[in-house]
């Protein structure tokens, strides 16, 4: 019989696997859709908008009501979500179904994230999992989220290049796979059962404190979580786009694979590099988004879809390490109470990093990529300068329940 931390688990796989086989698909409606580079942009930026209302209600919600009155309702309304999208190759709804759909993903990837990670933490603790160490929530969780965000673009990009219905085969998978998981859900137990909104009514209980450690180590930090990876595999594959004439979809595929399964290798180690030192993990992060970036710059300007590559794994390996790095710092300083509301401001910074496809485009008419892209490999090196100078303060406890 599974353990509970796994079937949670298995969700947050399931719903990083759904927010992010779109990626690939991006080059396919570029190509076949005529979509500009900048719309193609837009639907990452919508996802993001919706994003950031799903986590900043979903955790705080959670802390309230319970881990699973939130997350089996997100789960269930990503099937439609993928339904919406897959009308994304009907062409008299294509584009206002892209946009819709990637809105309502947004909202129930928001809602399972801060919620599945947090439930994840309190199942990898006593009484449900006594065996396991302090840092293995943090770890479980940011495994199973980056082992989805990474399948759901392979398994998509493999359909979409070579089975029938491209636009419409990846999101029935992913479907399949949800009811799957869904009925898994139904018997973990819940870890979180409170009066808080008894006690301080709504609205004083979805205010989340935000402790000075996260504000000034988390915070400069947490873009750079998916910053790096969105140019990765939204930035490079439309730059080079005309250098891999006839296999731009799977090369976007490649890279964005690659990008997370390093992601996923790195994880391990960052945890490591977490208990030699608080703000280590995040130091060596930031360092390889900046490396990574630059080595981005490079191929763009000498039009290498090879050199793209090792960029891709440096750049997978700078969001391994910062979203381990990040985690495990939120879950040290929050307070149960407000473990999922606080999870979700992390979660919600890090999606700040989807936006920098948009302004690098929008930007296009300006200036080549190669020299935009000198813009957020400068603003990683200065949050590196700030993480490194305040994350010598010490690590401060949780309050009291």
């Amino acid at each position: 019989m599974l353990r509970a931390w796994v079937r949670v688990a298995a969700a947050l796989f399931v719903i990083g696997y759904g927010a992010n086989q779109f990626s690939p698909l991006m080059v396919l409606y570029r190509e076949q859709g005529h979509y500009s580079a900048v719309t193609v942009a837009a639907f990452f930026a919508v996802y993001a908008a919706g994003l950031a209302p799903g986590l900043l209600l979903g955790g705080p919600a959670s802390d309230m009501w319970g881990r699973r009155k939130l997350l089996l309702p997100a789960l269930v309304v990503s099937v439609p979500a993928s339904a919406v999208l897959a009308l994304g190759g009907v062409p008299v709804v294509s584009e206002g179904a892209l946009y819709v759909g990637r809105f309502l993903f947004g909202v129930v990837t928001g809602v399972a994230m801060a919620v599945g990670t947090s439930w994840v933490k309190e199942l990898s603790q006593a009484p449900w999992d006594p065996a396991a160490d302090a840092g293995a929530g943090a770890r479980r969780a940011a495994l199973a989220l980056s082992a989805g965000f990474g399948g759901g673009p392979l398994v998509a990009g493999v359909l979409a290049q070579w089975a029938p219905l491209p636009m419409e085969l990846p999101y029935v998978v992913h479907t399949v796979i949800t009811v799957v998981v869904i009925g898994a859900l139904l018997r973990v137990p819940e870890t979180r059962v409170v009066a808080a909104m008894r006690r301080h009514g709504l609205r004083g209980s979805l205010r989340v404190p935000l402790p000075a450690r996260f504000r000034r180590v988390v915070a400069p930090m947490a873009p750079w979580v998916f910053g790096g990876p969105a140019i990765s595999f939204a930035v490079q594959p439309a730059a080079l786009e005309h250098e891999v004439a006839g296999l731009g979809l799977i090369y976007a595929t490649v890279l964005t694979s690659l990008t997370l399964a390093t992601g996923v290798a790195v994880q391990p180690w960052a945890r490591r590099l977490d208990r030699r030192s608080p703000v280590l993990a995040a130091r060596a992060g930031l360092a390889a988004t900046v490396v990574g970036i630059l080595v981005a710059a490079g191929a763009v300007a000498l039009n290498s879809p090879w050199l793209a590559v090792p960029a891709a794994a440096v750049l997978g390996a700078a969001y391994g390490l910062c979203l381990v790095a990040g985690l495990l710092e939120v879950q040290r300083m929050a307070a149960p109470e407000h473990l999922g509301g606080l999870t979700a401001v992390y979660y919600t910074l890090t999606y700040v990093g989807f936006l920098i496809p948009v302004v690098l485009a929008a930007l296009t008419p300006l200036a080549g990529y190669p020299v935009l892209l000198l813009g957020p490999a400068a603003l990683a090196l200065l949050s590196l300068a700030v993480v490194a100078r305040r994350g010598r303060q010490p690590v401060p406890q949780p309050g009291p329940v």
